[in-house]
């Protein structure tokens, strides 16, 4: 469903180091003449050696990503076609949190990161990563596990459902026109939720929920592969992902340069009625 910046050229260690003025020819100066006009006397200027201003340098950079990656950014990059068009494989896209402080929570239409709800993306533990690839992770340099990027489409109290008469799936009874985001629907699929068959219903959702879909239908496990078919019998799966494992809304893919783009909400969720009560 990651965490870069210019910093100061550091100096390079070359140059004086202290001052010196005097009246005399001798160089020397005495203390009262040295306090009186502040321009006699000797002073070294202590500094630190280059190698140790880098080091401190890089601690601060590090802390600062950290911090940036905790409370504002965080990379990630796209593990799968299940977003295509608009996100494609291997894409490195920047996930922001301030819209979702201060009890703010995902909307119809954005594109969220969240933690894996339980046994949505098996096991994808990265049992060979070294200390260097987890550091990378910690400033959001290095692809982390455990997450799925996904379309919310329903939120608390949404009914969503698949599909009209034209194959449109539909939240509160409004068909959603989807064309300018979704991958095209394959040849003899017949609706734009063609993981599981084109006939249920899901909601409303319940509160602290979403319902997500993949951008492309034909290839997506989200919340529409667990959902709880009228034929089964005790199914357990939960097919909404609850918003505290919500990391933070899509906005940008920053690379390749090639696709560099912003990522909005699109005006077919935009208009969505809210649910009857």
């Amino acid at each position: 469903m990651t965490n870069d910046d210019d910093r100061p050229t550091p100096d390079d260690g070359e140059g004086p180091v202290s001052t010196a003025a005097s009246d005399g020819s001798d160089g020397s100066a005495d203390a009262d003449s040295s306090d009186t006009d502040g321009s006699d006397g000797a002073r070294t200027r202590r500094r630190l050696p280059v190698w140790q201003e880098s080091l401190l340098l890089v601690a601060a950079a590090i802390v600062l990503a950290i911090v940036v990656k905790a409370l504002f950014v965080q990379a990630f990059y796209i593990p799968s076609a299940s977003m295509e068009p608009g996100l494609v494989e291997n894409d490195r896209i920047l996930v922001q949190k301030v819209s979702y402080w201060f009890g703010g929570a995902p909307e119809r239409g954005d594109v969220i990161v969240f933690a894996d709800p339980g046994g949505w993306l098996g096991n994808t533990a990265d049992d060979d990563a070294g200390p260097v690839q987890d550091l990378l992770s910690t400033v959001g340099l290095y692809p982390e596990g455990g997450h799925l990027v996904k379309r919310v489409i329903g939120v608390e109290g949404d009914v969503i459902t698949c599909c009209d008469d034209q194959g449109r799936i539909l939240v509160n009874g409004e068909p959603l026109d989807e064309d300018d985001y979704i991958a095209p629907r394959g040849e003899g699929v017949a609706c734009n939720g063609p993981m599981v068959p084109c006939d249920w219903t899901a909601g409303p959702v319940p509160a602290g929920k979403v319902f997500v879909m993949g951008d492309n239908r034909a290839d997506s496990a989200d919340s529409t592969v667990h959902l709880c078919l009228p034929e089964e019998v005790d199914c357990t799966r939960d097919p909404f992902v609850d918003v505290d494992l919500v990391v933070g809304k899509v906005f940008a893919v920053a690379w390749p340069l090639g696709h560099l783009d912003l990522v909005g909400r699109p005006d077919a969720l935009s208009d969505v009625p809210d649910p009857q009560d």
